[in-house]
């Protein structure tokens, strides 16, 4: 299946003026701003533009950095690393293989046994709570 491409006009009427400005304009939303940010339900993260199934429940941390925080993705093929000299940093964006939304970034410094954070913004997922 290839990718899910939409205009500007239908990703704006599906998502809102928040969602858009993050994941389609690779924005970032307040620190500690976000609905997902606490959450300690059981389930999967999946993307907000298309659904596909992002970090499970039990890679979710609590970081302290103001954004939901994961130590590793349900699979390598959900998401996409690329790197981000932005904002005059380097960083490594973090990315939905299926839409290309912005999602967060990636960060060496999070638990064992990864090492890695993905700092993702609550509004670029969808939480699906296990039955």
């Amino acid at each position: 299946m290839g990718k899910i491409i939409k205009t500007k006009e239908q990703w704006l009427q599906e998502l809102g003026q928040d969602a858009y400005r993050v994941t389609r304009e690779k924005g970032t939303e307040a620190a500690f701003s976000g609905a997902l940010y606490k959450n300690t339900q059981t389930g999967t993260y999946v993307c907000n533009c298309c659904g596909q199934a992002l970090f499970e429940s039990n890679s979710k941390y609590d970081s302290g950095c103001g954004w939901p925080s994961f130590f590793v993705p349900l699979n390598g093929e959900a998401i996409e690393e690329i790197n981000d000299s932005s904002h005059h940093m380097q960083r490594t964006e973090v990315l939905c293989t299926k839409c290309d939304a912005h999602l967060g970034h990636v960060f060496p410094d999070g638990p064992q046994p990864t090492g890695l954070r993905y700092c993702i913004n609550s509004v670029s997922l969808k939480f699906k709570k296990d039955e």
